[in-house]
């Protein structure tokens, strides 16, 4: 997989539709994600954006359609060294690691997408090169501790760090400020916003249904209902009023903040 910035998609999913039990969950989707792209992807609960950020994310495949990783269809390449390179995030995984692993081993168990240090052997360079990603993420500090007794920010943190392990090609991040108080979720986006600045062609995708959690470095925009694409493209121009209205069943405005951030409230 190249490394350099083109202007071939680092993932693009064309006409992707998943059928489970008889029901589409996705209907024929399609998105490219362009190097330096901060995507945001809303819906309400279980229009199917969990689901297709499990699709480019290589763990679940189409009923039908393609996914493509820097032009290459999927099931003309190896997925198991790309798969580890498209770093995936969510909530939820910070209750799925063991209590007791240090903030250092969960970051070095993404080398091999693992949950447990014992499945595989690491290296005093792995070692080393997990210290650095903490580091990046301005915790440390944490190497030693056990993720259990860290809060959930900084728990998120550590789960940042983790997703720059394999030097990835692009970072899904599933609902991250989920467990966060309004405290949390606020320096979770302002980490965010940093994190793009200083990974400025590491393309992102941020799943929410907050208009509030999307940070500003946010470019890209896509809208999804019932698993089908109501919109998709620039954030201004595709997070409307009307089109945020559509999404959610309920008439809302969309509001541009002092800040720069985006809100969005019923009138």
């Amino acid at each position: 997989m190249s490394e350099h910035v083109s202007a071939t998609p680092v993932i693009e999913t064309e006409n992707v539709t998943v059928v489970r039990e008889g029901r589409n969950i996705l209907n024929s989707v399609s998105l490219a994600v362009n190097a330096t792209d901060r995507w945001a992807i809303l819906g309400a609960n279980g229009c199917g954006k969990t689901t297709l950020l499990r699709i480019m994310s290589l763990y679940l495949h189409p009923s039908k359609g393609d996914i493509r990783v820097n032009g290459q269809s999927l099931g003309t390449f190896d997925i198991r060294p790309v798969r580890p390179r498209i770093a995936y995030m969510s909530a939820s995984l910070a209750t799925d690691l063991r209590s007791d692993l240090t903030a250092q081993d969960v970051v070095m168990t993404a080398k091999n997408g693992a949950l447990e240090t014992w499945w595989h052997e690491y290296s005093d360079d792995d070692r080393a090169k997990a210290l650095q990603c903490l580091e990046r993420m301005g915790v440390a500090h944490f190497a030693h501790r056990n993720i259990g007794s860290l809060s959930s920010g900084e728990q998120q943190r550590v789960l940042l760090g983790r997703v720059l392990m394999n030097n990835p090609i692009a970072v899904l991040l599933d609902e991250p400020s989920a467990r966060l108080d309004l405290g949390g979720r606020e320096r979770l986006v302002q980490l965010l916003n940093k994190f793009a600045t200083d990974n400025p062609t590491l393309p992102s995708v941020l799943v929410t249904h907050h208009v509030d959690e999307i940070p500003d470095s946010t470019t890209h925009c896509a809208l999804l209902k019932n698993g089908s694409l109501l919109a998709a493209g620039p954030l201004h121009e595709t997070l409307t009023s009307a089109a945020l209205s559509e999404t959610f069943e309920v008439n809302l405005v969309v509001e541009e903040r002092p800040n720069g951030r985006l809100g969005a409230y019923a009138p």
